[in-house]
């Protein structure tokens, strides 16, 4: 990697004649494989840690660092860089002990050196900087690593291992979190190609595909709004889907039911009510379960939303996930047009509070505010030429101007606020009627 100068080779890449650095662009030879991006920097800027690796370091948009990283070897102060570095012997770790398990890993170097110019295709930037024998090494090590780490973290026990990334739940889940990262990524095809045929082989469990695994690991026990009962049909749903690589997986998980909301009009949604003020309009709130996180309805005056689990890692997959559609779906952002929406609902904490009320969301990070501050900031930067839920935010907006709807909401919220406000209500009604009543009567025995 101490060279900049790329290798003269049959590679259409790796044989450009023009000097390469990490970062720079390219036009794609074939830009149907490109999909995986440098998070665009309108996007970066407004929270950078949500996209940089906290630990381990992964394909080639992120290779630079570690040169980065070796100048600071001793360094403890600087313990970002340590990760990185410790991470790369953990590398040569796991691949010698899946030669000592699996035998020679000869035949991987071989399927990745004939895949070699279509792994560098799948990247939205420049790899010719990184000589071709450097990046068939870097591509193993970090297949054989994904593949080892999930191995191990699958079998896991309550006994020692030895193993710092096993033996510490914190450095485990931080791995997993970089596995999600938009600039962390591999392309699948690779890895499939690599373990597929030979998953229950190396997992030593009942015969899944590696893409099964994969989908259990990453994904399965992270959305905490699918009910247990309807887990085997989400996943049946999410293994039949098409993604390529692991931020897309991501993002497959939170819209596997996207045809819920793709009819009607696609339009900019200029303006809607924050919730707190719906609530007061009349407009009811209801958290509904086994569905996408993204389908959303409004039926007889009611929202009706997915539950939203919000915890320490939402921010940073959600990021990843939206910083996808930006550059790969801008035409099919549905994750950003959710937030989008979601951002109109939810302008200050007393939002949030009644969302939480209502079920639509799970705070686990603290106070409501955060939740609040982390929706508004979501969408900073992020360019949406239409809303999925134009219709719905019309049909909201006007329920809430609706007269009669907002006299009907005043007087239950006025006179029947809470058990206590209603029966007094009602005492009041009922002694104005038998006085009523006494009245008439009184003026019938005049008469």
């Amino acid at each position: 990697m101490d060279s900049k100068q790329p290798e003269t080779s049959n590679k259409s890449e790796s044989s450009t004649k023009s000097t390469n650095y990490p970062g720079m662009w390219r036009f794609r030879n074939n830009p149907e494989y490109c999909s995986i991006y440098r998070v665009p920097n309108r996007l970066h800027r407004v929270n950078p840690e949500a996209y940089t690796p906290q630990l381990v370091l992964i394909g080639p948009l992120n290779h630079s660092l570690k040169s980065q990283a070796s100048k600071s070897l001793g360094d403890i102060t600087d313990k970002k860089s340590m990760g990185y570095l410790n991470m790369e012997e953990h590398k040569k770790i796991y691949l010698a002990k899946y030669e000592q398990e699996f035998g020679d890993v000869g035949i991987c170097r071989r399927i990745i050196e004939e895949n070699e110019e279509k792994i560098r295709e799948s990247y939205s930037e420049s790899t010719a900087w990184i000589k071709s024998q450097e990046f068939v090494e870097m591509i193993l090590y970090d297949c054989i690593f994904i593949v080892q780490f999930i191995l191990k973290s699958a079998t896991r026990n309550k006994e020692k291992t030895g193993d710092p990334l096993i033996d510490e739940p914190c450095l485990q889940v931080t791995v997993q979190q970089d596995l999600l990262l938009l600039e962390n990524q591999l392309p699948y095809f690779i890895l499939n190609e690599l373990f597929d045929e030979r998953a229950s082989e190396i997992f030593q469990c009942r015969p899944f595909t590696f893409r099964q695994l994969i989908i259990f690991f990453l994904v399965l026990d992270d959305l905490t709004q699918i009910h247990s009962n309807s887990k085997f049909s989400y996943f049946t749903d999410l293994n039949n889907s098409k993604f390529s690589h692991f931020t897309d997986l991501n993002r497959c998980a939170r819209i596997y039911k996207r045809n819920e909301i793709t009819q009607g009009s696609y339009k900019a949604i200029e303006h809607m009510y924050n919730a707190d003020k719906l609530a007061s309009g009349g407009v009811k709130f209801e958290a509904i379960v086994n569905t996408s996180l993204i389908n959303v309805r409004f039926e007889n005056g009611c929202l009706k939303m997915p539950c939203l689990w919000v915890e320490d890692d939402t921010e940073m997959k959600l990021r990843n996930i939206m910083a996808l559609e930006q550059c790969h779906y801008p035409h099919e952002a549905h994750v950003c047009n959710y937030f989008a929406f979601l951002d109109q609902l939810v302008d200050t904490d007393k939002d949030v509070d009644l969302l939480v009320e209502k079920g639509i969301m799970k705070n686990w990070i603290g106070q409501h505010s955060l939740v609040a501050d982390m929706v508004n900031k979501l969408n900073m930067g992020v360019i949406n030429h239409g809303s999925y839920y134009y219709d719905i935010a019309a049909e909201v907006n006007a329920h809430y101007t609706n007269p009669y709807q907002r006299s009907k909401a005043i007087l239950k919220r006025v006179y029947f606020g809470n058990m206590w406000i209603g029966t007094a209500t009602v005492a009041a009604v009922l002694l104005l009627l038998m006085t009523l009543i006494q009245t008439v009567a009184s003026m019938i025995q005049a008469l």
